[in-house]
């Protein structure tokens, strides 16, 4: 009401809940963490969102309170305020810089996104790492979709119109990412089921890069997929800066059986069976005699180390490790989605599907 706090006799100002000791690691001189063990600190926190509300904000970006900035004080006091509001308000924070999946543990019950890397610019050299953190994330089991309360963010998307990191004008250059590596990058924040924040000028975004944000197989399997993880068959490491190292893990012990995907207008792909166990053909209803999806069970291929996979790739061009169980089915169609299955009139398990 435009009046200062008073609390236990006294008047509050800022200067008596900031905290001079905990200071933003990147602009100390500009943000300090809030006193929210005082009655003034969490009084000041409840009147500044519930202004952003008053003012129709949806999504609040919390910076220099994770990472190596953390602070699950502040941070869960403000996912109380925000609980008190009458109308949704998204909580991300940030850094991400240092972040693991033990540091997460503790908050994703309390915010919608959170950062886990650092800032991601145009240069594969930013977007490499990501690899390996979205993985170990995957591992971890932290990474959940719609509703699933929180989401490990990746960062931006640094496609089309740029400026310069430390740069306060512009934009006035194009991505630095080659197609290639923009489509690489769109589909592994996809399958890590990250925040699709783009971070380009959307006043001059051209053809290709509309095309690609708004990928409809991309968002939905953004959207809809589970248990996204790294398959193991086939790794890759880097040994030097110059010196790339891959080959193919021993899946013996998973009894020699391999899933395989590939395209059906590939003349290269061979190996073609099926068996009394394995049922595929398309769903029902289907009229199209074109499939441009196959499935085949697929012989694991001997293991050898830094090998070309042009032998695999002959093979099937996407290899699942196969499993004993019927829990699970794939349905086969044209449509290049799979999940799992459901009983329902177009949707028949004994006929339309693969069970593994």
């Amino acid at each position: 009401q435009g009046k200062a706090y008073v609390e236990d006799g006294r008047q509050w100002t800022a200067s008596d809940i900031g905290l001079t000791h905990r200071t933003c690691a990147w602009m100390s001189n500009g943000f300090m963490s809030v006193n929210t063990d005082a009655g003034a600190g969490r009084a000041f926190l409840r009147s500044l969102y519930r202004q952003y509300a008053d003012w129709g904000v949806d999504f609040v970006k919390l910076d220099c309170i994770f990472g190596t900035d953390y602070s699950p004080k502040e941070i869960m006091a403000v996912s109380e305020t925000l609980k008190e509001l009458e109308r949704p308000v998204i909580l991300s924070i940030s850094p991400g810089t240092e972040v693991t999946p033990a540091l997460a543990e503790n908050i994703t019950q309390h915010v919608d996104m959170y950062r886990i890397t650092g800032d991601d610019w145009d240069s594969w050299k930013d977007v490499r790492p990501h690899f390996d953190v979205a993985r170990s994330f995957a591992d971890a089991n932290k990474i959940t979709g719609l509703r699933g309360r929180s989401w490990p963010d990746l960062d931006m998307l640094p496609f089309g119109r740029l400026t310069d990191a430390g740069v306060n004008q512009g934009p006035h250059r194009s991505t630095n990412l080659t197609f290639d590596e923009q489509l690489t990058q769109m589909v592994l924040w996809s399958m890590a089921k990250s925040p699709l924040m783009y971070g380009g000028d959307l006043r001059h975004l051209n053809d290709d890069t509309f095309d690609l944000i708004t990928h409809p197989t991309l968002l939905k399997i953004n959207h809809h997929t589970k248990n996204n993880m790294e398959f193991g068959y086939i790794h890759s490491e880097r040994t030097s800066e110059r010196n790339e190292h891959s080959g193919r893990s021993d899946l013996t012990n998973n009894g020699g059986t391999v899933l395989g995907l590939a395209t059906c207008n590939d003349k290269n792909t061979g190996g073609w069976h099926s068996s009394s166990k394995d049922h595929i053909c398309r769903g029902f209803g289907i009229q199209n005699d074109n499939a441009s999806f196959c499935m085949s069970k697929a012989k694991l291929l001997p293991t050898s180390d830094g090998v070309t996979m042009s032998g695999v790739e002959d093979q099937a061009k996407f290899h699942l490790v196969g499993i004993d169980t019927n829990d699970g089915c794939l349905d086969a169609s044209v449509s290049p989605m799979f999940s799992t299955c459901e009983q329902h009139s177009k949707q028949v398990p004994e006929e339309h599907t693969l069970v593994t």
